[in-house]
């Protein structure tokens, strides 16, 4: 393994590397909050068959998981592949021995642990939650002491200094464009080669809804000859290259197309090594179905990642959508599209649950009254489904989450076309809620004290359906090929966190909604405040993932949330007010106030009229609509009374590092498995990787540095990438 090319953007390190004076934008402190999730009743209730099927998904989910490290930056591998050597060599305490007497501080070592423990959280080293950068914070020279001093250094020299001449200067360097993920000079991303812009983005778009082809599972790489013609390759994820097969469906597609005047060439193998793992897990996970969905649904799942087939992945999404209620909730795929600049690319993820029975029979309440609720939304039937599909929905203890951060609930598939004719599972992760808003952990900044408490045919009649908004018949829809993820591209994931979280608030002052949970008058009113006042708090703290530089948001979810503020503001009338002040440390702190009184007088109407024109637009695929409203409202500027700008320097002095969550590992002995957990800290989280592959860590560690090298030159434009050999 070599070291990276003299001069490259990407490698000179020098003037931005990174230390302790390093930005705090960009570390993670040394009392970064730590929690386990625990699962520890509801692994116990599970039968042995059931424990079995659920130890073989997740190992299934563990290993899919790695295919993130190669989603995220061209360097993240190899820091996988050290860190990986280096705590399978020593453990957390072993190694602290060691680097004190390399003449480390105690802080220094905890700062490389938490960095440690950030990259295997994050599958990478960028924040899955706002996507920007975060570096060791600790000279460079220390860390590199430690590395090549180390026991996994001594045990294998070459390979160890290799892996560090290769990432070293990359780990360290905040170079403007690889402070955050982004496309082209905006940012770094490898769900594109390094020369990609924004027009290949959507170039490549077209071509992909040209040939019916979802982009879910596909990299984006372009070469350009001598002449400067670009040439494009669409890499599906598969387990197969791109050799004949037995499988007609795919391999119809695995050719050469002239697009635009462009060449397109698209293949497939993309992770082929690890989604290997993840077919053989899923086979074993099979034998232990509860039932014929479940063995329908790895069927498909296995022919999916063996063929690069997303049409097969619908097909298992159909039969996990039949799944009704398991005692074991899995979901495993290319799923989310938040983090693709172009926003339609997905990460993977996988995840395995269990059934929590007594709140699972909150909801099933709530969702027996939804259809009747749905009536209370704020537009026309013709912007609804023709037929309500009741959807699944339950609360899960989670066992295992791979991918780059645990949600707190999901709401999938995220096909659309299943989505409208198929139905969909919510899904609320109860245990991740239990230790995400554990208030005894976390500072309530920024509130008052008192507060801290396909077929060509229309599925609608163009004549008879009417815009609520303007009167007329609509002028616009989805045609053959378009998806909602395709037309609306870059915002929308975060105009359908916007709409989601809209309904949540619109819908919470029903009373029949709070009386399933057991609120009624003054509690529910209680409640109600709370949650719209945590909502426009999470607005103003969303400012964290705005980037002044290049105008654009790192976050969906944040974004959203900033865009509902940003409503209820312009409500007026005193609803919620925005007051920059002095903290008691003498530095600028904010206060922000909701007038409870005023949330059904002025906040509902206006928050009804926002909903409906999301909705509408949404509906009727009204792009250009939809992008000046959503982008409008999504606008950062320090035009007074907020301005926002300055507000932001005061979020950002004042933020709160997001936690990290140590997760339990399942291993089977003989045939009996077993939960392993670790503790609550930056050692414990070190500690679950160290044991999660103990069969296959170093080949991991190889296949995932083969990978990385392989694609290496596709990151050589406009910058560069690590050219080490592994």
């Amino acid at each position: 393994m070599g070291e990276p090319e003299a001069g490259s953007e990407f490698a000179n390190g020098a003037a931005a590397a990174a230390g302790p004076m390093a930005d705090t934008q960009y570390i993670l402190p040394n009392d970064i909050g730590v929690s386990s999730l625990d699962c520890r009743e509801a692994f116990r209730l599970l039968s042995p068959t059931e424990r079995l099927y659920a130890h073989h998904l997740s190992r299934a989910a563990w290993y899919g998981g790695l295919a993130v490290l190669l989603q995220t930056s061209p360097e993240a591998p190899y820091i996988y592949a050290l860190l990986s050597r280096l705590f399978r060599a020593q453990d957390p305490d072993q190694l602290r021995q060691h680097a004190l007497a390399e003449g480390l501080t105690e802080e220094e070592y905890q700062a490389f642990l938490v960095y440690a423990a950030g990259v295997y959280s994050n599958m990478g080293n960028y924040k899955s939650f706002g996507d920007t950068k975060f570096v060791p914070n600790l000279p460079k020279e220390k860390l590199e002491q430690v590395i090549l001093g180390s026991e996994a250094a001594q045990q294998h020299p070459e390979e160890v200094r290799g892996l560090w001449q290769t990432c070293g200067e990359l780990m360290f360097s905040l170079e403007p464009r690889l402070r955050h993920l982004g496309l082209g000079k905006e940012g770094i991303t490898t769900y594109f080669s390094g020369n990609c812009t924004m027009e290949d983005a959507k170039l490549a778009q077209d071509f992909l809804d040209s040939q019916n082809l979802s982009a879910y599972n596909t990299r984006l790489f372009k070469e350009v000859d001598g002449e400067g013609k670009p040439h494009y390759e669409v890499r599906l994820a598969s387990v197969l290259g791109s050799e004949p097969s037995l499988d007609s469906e795919m391999t119809s597609k695995l050719k050469s197309y002239e697009f635009r005047g462009s060449p397109f060439q698209v293949t497939r193998g993309d992770y082929a090594p690890i989604l290997q793992k993840v077919v053989e897990q899923l086979e074993k996970a099979k034998v232990y179905a509860a039932n014929g969905h479940q063995g329908q649904m790895l069927a498909q799942y296995i022919e999916s990642f063996t063929q690069g087939s997303i049409e097969a992945h619908k097909r298992g999404s159909r039969f996990w959508i039949q799944d009704k209620g398991p005692i074991v909730e899995s979901y495993i795929g290319f799923i989310e599209s938040y983090r693709d600049p172009f926003g339609s690319r997905g990460e993977f993820e996988g995840f395995v649950a269990v059934v929590n029975k007594a709140m699972s029979a909150k909801f099933e309440r709530l969702v027996a009254s939804a259809e009747q609720l749905l009536k209370e939304l704020p537009w026309p039937p013709a912007f609804e489904k023709d037929k309500f599909l009741t959807p699944d929905f339950t609360s899960l203890d989670v066992l295992t989450f791979a991918g780059s951060g645990i949600p707190a609930g999901i709401n999938i598939p995220n096909y659309d076309d299943l989505r409208q004719t198929e139905g969909f599972k919510n899904v609320s992760l109860g245990n991740v809620l239990a230790v995400a808003y554990d208030t005894q952990r976390e500072k309530l900044t920024f509130l008052e004290e008192d507060d801290k408490d396909e077929k060509g045919a229309f599925n609608f009649d163009q004549e008879t359906v009417i815009n609520p908004e303007t009167g007329e018949q609509i002028q616009s829809w989805y045609r053959s090929g378009e998806t909602w993820d395709s037309k609306f591209s870059t915002i929308a994931s975060s105009y359908e966190e916007c709409r989601a979280e809209s309904v949540g608030l619109y819908l919470c002052l029903h009373p029949e909604v709070l009386e399933i949970f057991g609120f009624e008058g003054a509690d529910a009113e209680d409640v109600i405040y709370v949650n719209w006042l945590n909502m426009v708090r999470a607005g103003l703290l969303a400012l964290e993932f705005y980037t002044p530089e290049a105008s654009n948001w790192r976050q969906a979810h944040m974004q959203a949330r900033f865009v509902i503020l940003r409503v209820l503001l312009e409500a007026g009338e005193g609803l919620v007010t925005i007051t920059p002040t002095t903290g008691s440390d003498g530095r600028p702190d904010a206060r922000v106030r909701l007038d409870r009184s005023k949330i059904r007088s002025v906040g509902k109407p206006a928050l009804e009229r926002f909903l409906r024109r999301l909705q509408v637009l949404k509906s009727t695929g009204d792009v250009a609509g939809g992008r000046a409203l959503y982008e409008g409202y999504a606008a950062v500027t320090d035009t007074p009374p907020e301005c926002f700008l300055t507000l932001r320097d005061t979020v950002l002095l004042r933020k709160e590092s997001r936690k990290l969550i140590v997760q339990p590992n399942t291993r089977l002995e003989d045939s009996d498995v077993q939960l392993l957990e670790y503790e609550a800290s930056a050692a414990g989280l070190i500690r679950s990787f160290s044991e999660r592959f103990p069969e296959d860590g170093p080949e991991l560690e190889e296949i995932l540095t083969q990978l990385a090298t392989a694609d290496a030159r596709f990151w050589k434009g406009p910058s560069e990438a690590p050219s080490g050999q592994a």
